[in-house]
């Protein structure tokens, strides 16, 4: 093997290995040097509260929903709750109207603009101290809302972030692995949370000071990335909650995974370069490291996969270890393959569920980062329609 190709390899395994493993390593051990941050307690006041809930065409899980939120533990105020649908063309907005009598209001877009022009057109009606963000799909558990808002006790706070858990009806579905993920990237924000900060609150429940939320996106940014870039410019920090629960239901198909991650981070980098003075070290030091790791090195992973498996195809006709790198590489497509055509209401294997899982987060990364850097719009905001869950299982 060549010194250049093996270069290449040694290099897309460090990076590979740094992201997945070593960076979480180096989490732990700068998180034990720093030693455990104060808990703060519970507020001797609790602030008055305006949740956000941005919807389109939610007919099916709308009414689920709000009695959810109208069912939370709180003590403080009673929360304003403020729905903003995105031109709905069903049901929804008699549903939501419905509610009106038990404090929930309904603003009405007259045409598509998006989640963030739906989120800036509800400014003006917000009117609490701390802005709850959260999605139509998913389930907060009662007492979530207490833990999340009493973080904001410590005023290096300015954002926080709920602690998601993947659920569903069959735990073996094509998109089982979301579940593992999704598990694993808590932990890392748990651990970043220790250290300086998470770098991107959690969309479907989550909470950021007034001022931090009142300042408005371009349409094409994602608001819970973003809410955390204002807050660190803001000289404060976004935490992650671990007893602020949220459930999140898995979305059965990894062909809708696909396309909803395809959005997500296409989004995801056009929020980045909007803000991309974050990445300067000098200025925001450990912030910078943590957001350059987090999310420039798991987005930039499907290129440097790509140069890998270029260097062991090359190598393949004379080095038997490039072959079988090679081989390991085309199962896992195909696993992929399999995994984007399965049904949603069959079960697919486990030992095909990851690979496939990791294959297609992978191409869709790929694909959202030639759309972002062809400057091709961001799609209009289209909510993700996850299974529904009766009862929520954990899994």
């Amino acid at each position: 093997m060549s010194l250049a190709s093996a270069w290449v390899l040694a290099s897309g395994l460090v990076m590979v290995a740094y992201t997945y493993l070593g960076y979480p390593l180096l989490l732990i051990l700068l998180g034990g040097l720093r030693g455990r941050r104060r808990t703060p307690g519970l507020p001797a006041r609790w602030p008055a509260l305006s949740i956000l809930l941005p919807v389109h065409n939610e007919e099916t899980v709308i009414r689920e929903t709000l009695e959810n939120l109208l069912q939370l533990d709180y003590p403080g105020p009673r929360p304003q709750i403020v729905v903003v649908s995105d031109a709905s063309t069903d049901g929804t907005d008699a549903i939501v109207s419905a509610f009106a009598g038990r404090g929930v209001q309904l603003l009405r877009l007259p045409r598509r603009s998006g989640k963030t022009a739906a989120e800036n057109a509800a400014l003006p009606l917000l009117s609490g101290e701390i802005i709850v963000h959260t999605d139509a799909s998913v389930r907060v558990e009662r007492g979530a809302l207490k833990p999340l808002i009493a973080s904001f006790g410590d005023p290096t706070v300015g954002v926080a972030s709920s602690h998601n858990v993947s659920v569903a009806r069959i735990d073996e579905h094509a998109n089982y692995a979301e579940s593992w993920y999704v598990g694993y990237d808590m932990w890392v924000r748990d651990l970043e949370t220790r250290v300086s900060g998470i770098v991107g609150a959690a969309g479907c429940f989550y909470a950021a000071r007034a001022a931090i939320h009142r300042e408005p996106l371009l349409d094409g940014l994602s608001p819970d990335f973003a809410a955390a870039l204002i807050a660190r410019e803001q000289g404060l920090r976004t935490v992650s909650v671990r007893n602020a629960v949220c459930f999140v239901p898995r979305i059965p198909s990894l062909s809708r995974e696909y396309r909803r991650k395809v959005r997500t981070i296409a989004r995801g980098w056009h929020t980045l370069h909007f803000k991309r003075g974050l990445l300067n070290p000098f200025r925001y030091g450990a912030f910078a490291w943590i957001l350059a790791s987090h999310k420039v090195s798991r987005w930039l992973m499907p290129h440097v996969a790509m140069v890998v498996l270029a260097t062991l195809a090359w190598r393949a006709q004379g080095e038997p270890g490039a072959l079988v790198g090679v081989g390991i590489a085309g199962v896992a497509m195909l696993c992929g393959g399999l995994g984007w055509v399965w049904p949603e209401g069959r079960r697919l294997p486990r030992v095909l569920a990851v690979p496939a899982y990791v294959v297609i987060g992978n191409l869709a990364a790929l694909h959202a980062s030639l759309r972002a850097v062809s400057g091709e719009p961001t799609p209009t905001w289209e909510p993700t329609r996850r299974e529904a869950v009766r009862p929520l299982e954990v899994g």
